[in-house]
């Protein structure tokens, strides 16, 4: 779709209504929302029973403003509803997942009785080497079937994961192990990206030199290179999990037992913690997955295109899908790993028909071109998800058209580690979509729209998003600093949960998110969204992705920085940089306002990611504000930056 098109459609349609034939089958019926409105305690004390409970709960919620408890009574076992439960049901020839790996033609399929003894002989091993109920337990691993058997091992026993995403420096990995003060730690030899071995275990070597209590350390062979090893401490995972016994009676756990820590990033040097319990992190998992995605377990086959290691693969690679008893797919490669169509054909010949992924990842695909989707049968997809940050209307109209074939609706989705589950989102089937707006909280949750004084703000305004009521899946607070966690989320609008984003209401009053507020910049007194400038610039037709950050300006207080890069097709473009700058300031100026227009717009061939495809809009700052870069480690290609930098420093893109 064209760019005047677009615009055309967006002002005249705005929205797609549900099909009535989707609407028929959905699992979430209008009802629901009044359900939930009436009572929304009881709403999720219901919710609760999908869940299969040693002793179910007689208490729903107990809300000491702002710690919460859900379901304290009740007792139960996260792996046990993940994986036996089903087992027992006479499922356990399901297929759980189907592993894909980095390399062409890796592959491997691993049924729901297959995963159970794999979990079982995990936890074994687990103990062997002490762990117990409680301790922490640190997982730093590839994208690789074991790392889902490890989480599930480990919360088997009552104990705790914290699972440390595998692009993290050595630096970064012994601050969150000391900070939870892990015991033991899961990892692998290596992973594999794009064909080629990465090693992981020395970044552990060199990160236990400053954490003495982790006693063991259990190690995958991967890619089977070459490691430095201590004996005594570290243990070859097939030397001492294969040799365990493929049963093991599970033991049952309070709901607020501590289930997992996940670190994030804060206006600090130092991660925040966030840590989750059993009952209603699990809860709000199993239901959300359910209703948003749409789930038939016995027909779907889902494909939640993220990392273990952030809480997107924790809800919704793990959690969420196993709870629910269906087929998951899992890569461990990169978009491109054997070529632009990899997805494509992971789809065609897994027949995927449930797809969720970030819109970063969606404009690569876009940049990469529509011929790669085309040329594969994507015709097993019926629903489409986006998750990570807020999606541009051409790039959700991309997806819509070139993967889902204009029949598959969209569920545009914002949560957040701290929210441990999706908050805001369509529900397929009952609510209509807009191009770019995540359109409303879910049932039982409860958020609003307020100004600086925390009053709610009107339909076609805009403000900061707020959670007003308690939710089961919440945070219970930062790892061992209740007092950082007060001052983080509840200090800025006392009695509300403050998300730290921004959003706007349209004039149906359905939501729009703006991004993070450290990510609103102040030009000559008008407040502005990175996220709108951004949207803007990828709205042109020749740009494929946009960072903005603002910078600091002696005249204006701060000055849009912004850093584009071209779609592989405009070579014109390419030619004239300097008309391709001027035309993107004045489609800024048209789209938003001249206030709007970036002081400097740096054409670059790349933007710094990380391996799971997430831009560095900090190091981005780094880089306008002339600061020393920080932390470049998890970068998938760290030199893309310093070309960035060199750039900035030749005063290219910059207005006159």
């Amino acid at each position: 779709m064209t760019e005047a098109k677009l615009e055309a459609w967006l002002e005249e349609t705005r929205s797609f209504p549900p099909s009535e034939e989707f609407a028929k089958q959905a699992n979430a019926q209008p009802s629901i929302y009044e359900e939930a409105a009436a009572d929304p305690i009881a709403y999720w004390r219901t919710q609760a029973d999908r869940l299969t409970w040693t002793k179910a709960p007689t208490k729903t919620l107990e809300w000491d403003l702002p710690f919460a408890k859900w379901f304290s009574d009740g007792t139960l076992n996260a792996s046990y509803n993940c994986v036996d439960r089903h087992v027992e049901a006479g499922k356990g020839d399901k297929v759980a997942y189907h592993w894909v790996g980095d390399a062409e033609g890796e592959s491997r399929t691993i049924t729901y009785g297959e995963l159970q003894k794999m979990v079982a002989k995990a936890a074994n091993a687990l103990s062997e080497l002490g762990v117990k109920s409680g301790d922490r337990v640190a997982v730093y691993m590839p994208m690789i079937p074991e790392a889902i058997v490890t989480m599930l091992a480990v919360v088997r026993l009552g104990a705790v994961h914290s699972v440390i995403f595998a692009g993290f420096s050595a630096e970064s990995l012994s601050s969150r192990i000391l900070d939870s003060d892990c015991q033991v730690v899961v990892t692998a030899d290596g992973a594999f990206r794009r064909g080629a071995a990465a090693p992981l275990k020395p970044a552990v070597d060199e990160a236990l030199k400053s954490c003495p209590n982790v006693r063991a350390v259990l190690v995958v062979q991967r890619t089977k290179g070459d490691v430095e090893w201590v004996e005594g401490r570290d243990h070859w995972w097939h030397d001492i999990v294969d040799k365990q016994a493929d049963t093991h009676a599970p033991e049952s756990f309070d709901a607020e037992h501590t289930m997992l820590i996940m670190y994030t990033s804060g206006t600090t040097a130092k991660p925040k913690g966030i840590f989750h319990t059993t009952g209603g992190y699990l809860t709000q998992a199993a239901t959300t997955y359910y209703n948003i995605f749409d789930v038939k377990p016995d027909t779907d086959v889902c494909w939640t295109a993220a990392d273990i290691g952030w809480i997107t693969g924790h809800s919704y690679i793990v959690y969420g899908p196993l709870i629910n008893g269906v087929t998951s797919v899992m890569y461990e490669g990169l978009p491109d790993s054997g070529g632009r169509d990899r997805w494509w054909r992971i789809i065609e010949e897994n027949k995927v028909s449930i797809l969720y992924t970030a819109p970063t990842t969606i404009r690569t695909l876009m940049k990469w071109g529509h011929q790669h989707p085309a040329s594969k049968d994507l015709s097993s997809l019926r629903l489409l998800g986006t998750v990570g940050e807020p999606i541009n209307p051409e790039a959700w109209m991309w997806y819509r058209e070139h993967v889902g074939g204009n029949r598959c609706p969209i569920v545009d989705t914002w949560w957040q580690t701290e929210t441990g589950a999706i908050m805001i989102s369509p529900l397929p089937g009952i609510t209509a979509t807009k191009p770019g707006a995540a359109m409303k909280a879910l049932p039982g949750i409860m958020v609003d729209v307020v100004d600086n004084e925390g009053n709610s703000v009107g339909n076609g305004e805009g403000g900061y998003l707020v959670v007003t009521h308690p939710w089961p899946s919440m945070t219970r607070g930062i790892y061992g600093d209740p007092e950082r966690f007060k001052e983080t989320y509840w200090a800025r609008f006392p009695g509300l949960y403050f998300a730290g984003d921004g959003a706007k209401k349209d004039e149906d009053g359905d939501l729009w998110l703006l991004g993070r507020i450290d990510d609103v910049m102040n030009i000559s007194g008008h407040r502005l969204s990175t996220t709108e400038v951004e949207h803007a610039l990828v709205g042109y037709p020749a740009v494929a992705e946009a960072a903005v950050v603002g910078a600091s300006d002696p005249t204006t207080g701060q000055a849009i920085v912004a850093f584009v890069t071209l779609k592989l097709s405009a070579e014109d473009a390419e030619k004239d940089q300097t008309a391709t700058i001027e035309a993107l300031r004045d489609h800024v100026a048209k789209v938003i306002s001249p206030i709007a227009k970036p002081r400097q717009i740096i054409l670059t061939p790349e933007l710094p990611k990380t391996r799971s495809g997430k831009i560095m809009r900090r190091l981005l700052r780094d880089v306008a504000e002339n600061r020393p870069l920080g932390d470049v480690t998890t970068l998938t290609d760290p030199t893309v930056v310093n070309s960035i930098a060199d750039l900035m420093s030749k005063g290219d893109g910059t207005e006159e």
